[in-house]
């Protein structure tokens, strides 16, 4: 079994779509180990998205993350990284197949909807990150 973290971000959240994400993840297969509502903190939002800080869209993100509530959970199943890209479609909705959450969801690049870890060790890193402080 693998790890993956998701975020309902505040996009999503804020336009009443977490219910149906959260079902989705379900029904695709995965066991939801822990799941939390939050406001995240701007200083939350930098740690997390570090490894973006020299990046041009880092205050963006940040400024981005911290606007609203959204929706953290740890998830497990076999090959969870990979299932869960797959199920949320590419990083621009515009781009994602038809009936992934971002391409049902999301709004632009930046307002995508949903977070996914990119490898089974940032999986860890990033669930540890929320729920193992």
């Amino acid at each position: 079994m693998e790890t993956t973290l998701a975020i309902v971000k505040p996009d999503a959240y804020k336009n009443g779509h977490a219910g149906k994400i959260i079902d989705r993840i379900i029904e695709e297969g995965f066991t939801i180990e822990e799941m939390k509502q939050l406001l995240m903190t701007k200083e939350k939002a930098e740690g997390f998205y570090a490894v973006h800080k020299e990046r041009p869209f880092f205050s963006e993100l940040v400024d981005f993350m911290s606007s609203g509530k959204c929706v953290v959970l740890s998830l497990k199943r076999e090959n969870a990284v990979a299932k869960w890209r797959e199920v949320i479609g590419a990083t621009n909705p515009e781009e994602a197949d038809k009936g992934t959450v971002r391409a049902l969801y999301g709004t632009n690049t930046g307002n995508n909807a949903v977070h996914g870890s990119d490898s089974a060790e940032n999986g860890i890193i990033e669930s540890n990150y929320f729920f193992k402080e």
